[in-house]
């Protein structure tokens, strides 16, 4: 990976991490002065709870990227210790799916008159999920990348041994 290219990547995380932690701090903020501009409704304050755990999901997830970025620049991605990170932006992306469908079913009740918005959020939902699993084939494909550099590392360790 470039340098630029590793520079251009760390700039967008770190404005849409210190993005959502703005956004979530103000959240907060609101909900917890009760000084809500709202009518202080049970939807919305449910949907703002869910905003701020579908952030720290997000966060997860950008942590995640950037130390994996780290392991690339450094070269070390091909480790065992990168599959901690994976797993970190597997999780995330499953929490933000579970989230989602927690949103879909709090907005369900609204939808009566039009249930097809219920539909096609359910549908968001699963295609959240199915990010989730390709980011799972990807971890799939490290493991397998993980076991062919240590395969290789042995082989070479054999040949030095006879030469």
């Amino acid at each position: 990976m470039g340098k630029w290219t590793v520079r251009a990547l760390r700039a967008v995380l770190a404005v849409v991490l210190a993005g959502t932690v703005f956004v979530q701090a103000s959240m907060v903020w609101v909900l917890a002065s009760g000084n809500d501009p709202e009518d202080g409704t049970m939807p919305l304050t449910t949907l703002r709870v869910i905003t701020i755990v579908g952030m720290v999901a997000a966060q997860v997830a950008l942590v995640c990227v950037w130390r994996l970025v780290a392991m690339v620049r450094r070269g070390t991605v091909f480790s065992h210790a990168a599959f901690r990170y994976v797993d970190g932006v597997i999780g995330a992306i499953v929490a933000v799916g579970l989230l989602w469908f927690v949103v879909t079913a709090v907005n369900a009740p609204g939808q009566r008159e039009d249930p097809g918005v219920t539909l096609i959020m359910g549908g968001i939902g699963l295609a959240i999920l199915g990010v989730a699993l390709i980011v799972l084939v990807l971890r799939m494909l490290l493991a397998q990348a993980v076991a062919r550099d240590v395969e290789a590392m042995e082989m070479q360790a054999e040949l030095d041994e006879v030469i």
